[in-house]
This record gives structure tokens, C-alpha cells and sequence, in this order.
């Protein structure tokens, strides 16, 4: 099993890693996801269907024998009982949306860290099971990831990269599309500002020494991404890829009874 040390070091280290984005409350689903050899499971509990008892329990079913995953949530928002709740539940790294500027950067970067280092409150429950009740050990192991996905966000990069203790940024295609001008989440009118929008995240990070991750709707896309200097790259989603298959039997078996 993966775990959250071995995680955490890949993710600093700049190392290639790749996960799968979940948005349903599916432990049994998350216990075979993670198996099959990704690097992370990522949970969303911004857009996704989880409540807090759904999020426990898929970090639970993450941890499954056999499992090559730690679990990753996408926390509500930048605030200190969201993420603080993500992390005592057992996860092993928070992204944080709509990450404006150095100073909500740093403020997630608080919410990660105990006194005196930052502010996070301490109780955890689950997290000293999988890391270990010292805070420390809970430093070393437990990482905090920045969305870019606004034009705010976009403009301030090198500073928000910049910023002590964070670990990474993480892209958000669909809100970053909007915010340089696309009329829809996929619009291919903006492709060219996009593609700019990226290079200019990547080369942040790597300038900064952090982790630059994005999410995909595909393997394919993944591989392109980490292929152009991404270091981390998700795939998604569960909910998505769910219909696509079970759309494409359909078809199948209309065809064949035609």
C-alpha cells in the first residue's frame, strides 16, 4: 500500500504521478479504484456528492489491501474547517479552489500546518491511524495543493507558486477556460490563450520547485499533460466515464440486435 509518506515526497520531489477524480460517494467503487495502480484518489467534495460521512468513508475504502492509492481531497474552500476536516479524516494532501493570490495561498498553507507553523486545530481522528498524531510527522507526510483556475489566480502565479510551504498548484481546465474568455467550460475559441495559460502555470512551478498538477477528461490527455511538464495529472471522472461506458454498451447491443 502507498502510503501517504511515500506520496507526499513523490509529489515534492516533482516525480510523475497520476490519479483518478471521483465526484460519487462510492466506497465500494473506491476500494477497486484503488487497486488498479494509481498513484491517488481524488474526492471531490467542492462539486462532487459527497457529505462528510461519504468523504470518511471512501478515504477508508482508499486504504483497501492491495491499494496503490492515498487519498486526496478537494476541499468546499479555503477555509480552515474544511480542510482541517479533509486531513483528520486521513487525507493525505487538500486541494484548495479558487486561489486568488499569495495571501489565500498562504492562508491554505496555515490551515495545513500546526502552531507554530500555522493554524490548524488539532484532532486527528483518523489521520494518526495512516501518519501518526505528531505534528511533525503530520508536516512531513500531508501536502497542500493550489487551484489556478481564475484570472486572478492566473495573473498572481509566480507569486502564489512563490509562497512558503505550498507544495503544488493544480489547474482547474473548465473554470480557467472561463476566466480567459471561453463561452463554455470547452470553448475551442480560446484554445491557443489557454494553452498560453498553462505554459505560464507550468514554467511557475518549476521555477518555484513545486508540483504542478492538472485535471483531464482522459489517459491520453493525462500523458500529453505530464509529456509537457506537468508533474501530476488526474483523470476524470467516475460519474463521467460511467455513462460513456454504459452508453457504449447500449450501442453495442442495439447494433447487434438490429
Amino acid at each position: 500500500m502507498t502510503t501517504a509518506a511515500h506520496f507526499t515526497a513523490a509529489l515534492r520531489d516533482r516525480r510523475p504521478l497520476l490519479g483518478y477524480w471521483s465526484l460519487l460517494d462510492s466506497p465500494v467503487a473506491a476500494e477497486r479504484l484503488a487497486r488498479l495502480g494509481y498513484d491517488y484518489l481524488a474526492f471531490d467534495a467542492q462539486h462532487g456528492l459527497f457529505g462528510y460521512q461519504g468523504l470518511l468513508n471512501n478515504l477508508i475504502a482508499t486504504d483497501t489491501r492491495g491499494s496503490t492509492a492515498v487519498g486526496v481531497v478537494r476541499v468546499e474552500a479555503n477555509d480552515p474547517t474544511y480542510i482541517g476536516r479533509a486531513l483528520d479524516a486521513g487525507a493525505a494532501a487538500v486541494i484548495v479552489p479558487l486561489v486568488d493570490t499569495a495571501r489565500d495561498a498562504a492562508d491554505a498553507v496555515a490551515a495545513v500546518r500546526y502552531p507554530p507553523h500555522g493554524r490548524r486545530s488539532y484532532g486527528p481522528m483518523r489521520a494518526q491511524l495512516r501518519i501518526g498524531p505528531n505534528p511533525a510527522d503530520t508536516h512531513e507526510q500531508t501536502a497542500v495543493l493550489a487551484m489556478i483556475e481564475t484570472a486572478d489566480g492566473l495573473a498572481n502565479v509566480e507569486e502564489i507558486c512563490a509562497t512558503p510551504g505550498l507544495d503544488g498548484v493544480y489547474v482547474g481546465p473548465s473554470d480557467l477556460r472561463l476566466a480567459i474568455g471561453g463561452a463554455t467550460s470547452t470553448d475551442p475559441h480560446v484554445a491557443d490563450a489557454f494553452e498560453r495559460a498553462l505554459t505560464r502555470i507550468r514554467e511557475a512551478a518549476a521555477a518555484a520547485g513545486i508540483a504542478a498538477g492538472i485535471h483531464n477528461g482522459d489517459g491520453a490527455s493525462a500523458a500529453r499533460r505530464l509529456a509537457e511538464g506537468f508533474t501530476f495529472a488526474s483523470v476524470a471522472a467516475d460519474v463521467v466515464h460511467l455513462q460513456q461506458i454504459a452508453a457504449s454498451h447500449l450501442d453495442a447491443a442495439r447494433e447487434g440486435r438490429a
